[in-house]
């Protein structure tokens, strides 16, 4: 019956039919275990580094940013910061002096641009976040 069923949709149909059928695991909402998540302890802003201290001015102003990719969506791929829908996060490029790319430092944040919920910076392009005291 099976060989039959096979035989008239053919192979990719049966990889749709299970694949509409079958549940999907592994669908995980959670930090990769190999990775620590953001911390949430909150650094002070007075803490983090000049050059971070202006972006997040910027961001609070609305720019005008140096990068075009200032402001554009974070998708979290990683999942080290809490799950939030695509959209949700932006990322802003923190100048690190003597490096003529956008370097590794970065601040995400969550929630309206100009007043987000939640920020977060990296110093080494998204590996680990530490939260900052809004």
């Amino acid at each position: 019956m099976l060989q039959a069923f096979v035989n008239k949709l053919g192979l990719t149909g049966l990889l749709m039919v299970l694949l509409m059928t079958c549940p999907i695991s592994g669908h995980a909402r959670e930090p990769l275990p190999d990775r620590p998540a953001a911390s949430e302890r909150a650094t002070p802003l007075a803490d983090l580094p000049r050059p971070a201290r202006d972006t997040f001015a910027l961001i609070l102003a609305g720019g005008p940013f140096p990068h075009d990719k200032d402001g554009s969506v974070f998708g979290n791929r990683e999942r080290l910061l809490p799950i939030h829908p695509r959209g949700y996060y932006r990322e802003y490029t923190v100048r690190t002096p003597g490096v003529r790319t956008r370097g590794a430092r970065r601040i995400v944040c969550g929630g309206r641009p100009r007043t987000p919920d939640a920020c977060y910076y990296t110093s080494d392009h998204y590996a680990s976040y530490r939260k900052i005291a809004l």
